[in-house]
């Protein structure tokens, strides 16, 4: 559900503070946002722009040499919704061939300081002023990357597509056929339309869509039997009869998300396409599962280059189902919040390894319980084949694997079960380095920064009634043994 896939270099041009040298687009924006009321703004005495209005950040660039820079960065203030009061362009104070970029934005959103690691990669920061009446928090925690807090947050990150959604590649089954084109843009729309709480659209799928899911659905079953885990085999025939999943019929998300809710307290979020291996890891800290709705083109229906409704629904779900599998997938995922680029990779890796293509030892045989396994017809069985080449699973050694997207994987990784893989990633994640951990709270759905005393004091207490109820519960149990 996630990507590693970046952009090459783009070579381009500097632009000046005039509209001379922008882009069209770079033009109509730069003249958009002067039209706006200025806020009076004034030096201080060490030269540094700061906003004299309180509750705001004054934030000054330089732009790096690439076309459209400046649209790729003040797109970021848009994408996570920071109001820009006002924007404008001066000639650098440092050097005089350089032109700058001052930008006054409302320093009350959670995700400014996530905005200023994303324009690292488009711009040099120069300077940075935050108003005097910034959160505590905040401060202390300005080099870490933005993480949601409550399960809302994932508002902010969950439309951040960086592959597909209604964008195919020339390459796709789909990219020619206008009507598939216009079908994966209807979906695309609903996903990015969709906010915390909604009920998930319910969707007609057309005939073709449903014999196409029908022929993913019938290969796959003759399978499993013989290739998925015990864990996946008890829990399908669930997901069959509460979800109505049948090779006749796809089931609905809104229904798929109220049985896992049921099952294990994951619930299902409807998505466009590829997410950054940062935003989709953050989804299942929260129990949350990103879920695409479209369905592959039927031009190539054991084929797909993305995650589809056939691999969500038939690779993931009935082992989100399985409350041992839906822990080790969301302490994955509490393990990525805050962590640097490099340690989120990590984690991202692991997780492609384990519960995208895992393998796991049951009864003396190989069985499959990573979903793009499961939702494979050829890769399945060339896992399973005994020509593969499959070593034990270690988070050290797996974060270094590389990940392939296009064809068969060099090597799989293989646990005695989800718990023996959840006990190594537990003691993996303590290798993540961040000033702080972070405990999930369900009653809240919320995440609580363990940093400092007062916040571990009140964990302690919490865990202390639960061990007093754990408690009473092996008491009233001594006695009626007694009895």
């Amino acid at each position: 559900m996630y990507s590693t896939k970046s952009e090459g270099p783009r070579r381009g041009r500097s632009f000046d503070s005039t509209n001379i040298g922008l882009t069209f687009e770079e033009k109509q924006l730069n003249n958009e946002m002067n039209k706006s009321a200025f806020p009076k703004i004034h030096e201080n005495k060490d030269n540094k722009i700061v906003s004299a209005e309180k509750g705001r950040v004054a934030v000054v660039f330089s732009l790096k040499n690439e076309v459209g820079g400046l649209v790729k960065a003040l797109k970021l203030f848009q994408e996570n919704q920071v109001n820009l009061v006002h924007i404008e362009s001066r000639k650098s104070r440092r050097r005089n061939s350089e032109f700058e970029i001052f930008v006054d934005c409302d320093s009350n959103h959670e995700q400014l300081n996530e905005i200023i690691h994303l324009l690292r990669k488009h711009v040099n920061i120069v300077e940075m002023d935050a108003p005097d009446n910034r959160l505590p928090e905040e401060n202390e925690l300005d080099d870490v990357p933005w993480f949601p807090k409550k399960i809302s947050d994932l508002d902010r990150c969950a439309n951040r597509v960086l592959m597909y959604g209604s964008d195919l590649d020339a390459d796709h089954p789909g990219f020619k056929d206008n009507v598939y084109r216009k079908r994966r843009k209807y979906f695309a729309d609903l996903a990015m339309g969709y906010k915390h709480g909604d009920a998930i659209p319910r969707i007609e799928f057309t005939e073709e869509e449903v014999k196409t899911w029908g022929v993913v659905f019938r290969e796959l079953n003759h399978l499993y039997p013989t290739h998925a885990c015990c864990e996946y085999l008890n829990n399908l025939p669930l997901l069959i009869k509460y979800c109505k999943c049948r090779e006749d019929n796809i089931p609905q998300l809104e229904d798929v998300s109220r049985f896992l809710r049921e099952r294990t307290g994951f619930t299902i979020r409807p998505v466009a396409g590829y997410l950054s291996p940062r935003d989709f890891l953050a989804g299942l800290a929260f129990r949350v599962f990103h879920c695409t709705q479209y369905v592959r083109h039927s031009s190539d229906p054991l084929y797909t280059p993305e995650p589809d409704t056939c691999h969500e629904l038939l690779g993931h779900v009935p082992l989100l189902a399985e409350p041992s599998f839906a822990q080790f997938s969301q302490e994955i995922g509490l393990a990525s919040l805050g962590a640097s680029d490099d340690e989120v990779q990590k984690l991202a890796t692991c997780y492609f390894f384990t519960v995208e293509f895992g393998l796991c030892k049951q009864e003396g045989q190989l069985r499959a319980y990573g979903a793009g396994l499961l939702s494979s017809i050829s890769e399945l069985k060339h896992a399973l084949s005994g020509n593969a080449q499959i070593i034990p699973f270690d988070p050290q050694v797996t974060c270094k694997q590389e990940c392939i997207i296009t064809t068969f994987q060099d090597v799989y990784f293989v646990s005695d079960s989800f718990e023996e893989a959840k006990v190594k990633m537990r003691e993996f994640a303590k290798t993540i380095k961040r000033p702080f951990t972070v405990r999930y709270n369900p009653y809240t759905q919320s995440v609580d920064v363990l940093k400092d005393t007062p916040s571990i004091s009140s964990v302690v207490e919490e865990l202390r009634h639960e061990l007093d109820i754990v408690g009473d519960a092996l008491s009233r149990l001594d006695k009626q043994l007694q009895d």
